[in-house]
């Protein structure tokens, strides 16, 4: 019966915040297996804002469509998906604002954010209106773990 080889730790610190940890030798297929739980783990780990809630004016639920507007409210919450946040004040809630009139096509520079929050990418698309719609939304933005 084969052996398994034992891997040797060593830790090399950078700097106060940075180190670098080495783990050789490992058997076949076992880099991408530590690699990926180390991955999740971090990700799950950081601080993150998003959207957490929507209301948009004259919609009850999101199987409708808003008058006017040339995407379902299934794809306007898709849209809003999208949209990346940086929480710069206390990591409480705030609501942000978006009214827009037709014809365009509304993109996250139209939405009024509050000073707690940054929106990093203002041109991504959220709806395009047709002539005489009306889109008038607001959407609760929460900081939380994994988003």
């Amino acid at each position: 019966m084969t052996e398994f080889m034992r891997p040797k730790v060593t830790v090399e610190e950078i700097d106060e915040n940075t180190a670098r940890f080495v783990m050789e030798p490992l058997e076949r297929g076992y880099g991408y297996t530590l690699g990926n739980s180390m991955r999740r783990v971090l990700l799950s780990s950081l601080d993150g804002a998003a959207v957490t809630a929507i209301k948009i004016e004259g919609v009850q639920h999101e199987f409708t469509s808003a008058p006017g507007v040339v995407e379902d409210v299934t794809d306007i919450v898709l849209n809003i998906k999208g949209l990346v946040f940086s929480a710069l004040g206390t990591g409480e809630e705030a609501t942000a604002t978006l009214s827009a009139e037709g014809p365009c096509t509304v993109t996250g520079a139209d939405l009024e954010v509050p000073a707690e929050f940054q929106l990093i990418n203002p041109e991504h698309v959220i709806a395009t209106l047709a002539e005489d719609a009306k889109l008038e939304m607001s959407l609760r933005i929460g900081v939380g773990r994994g988003y």
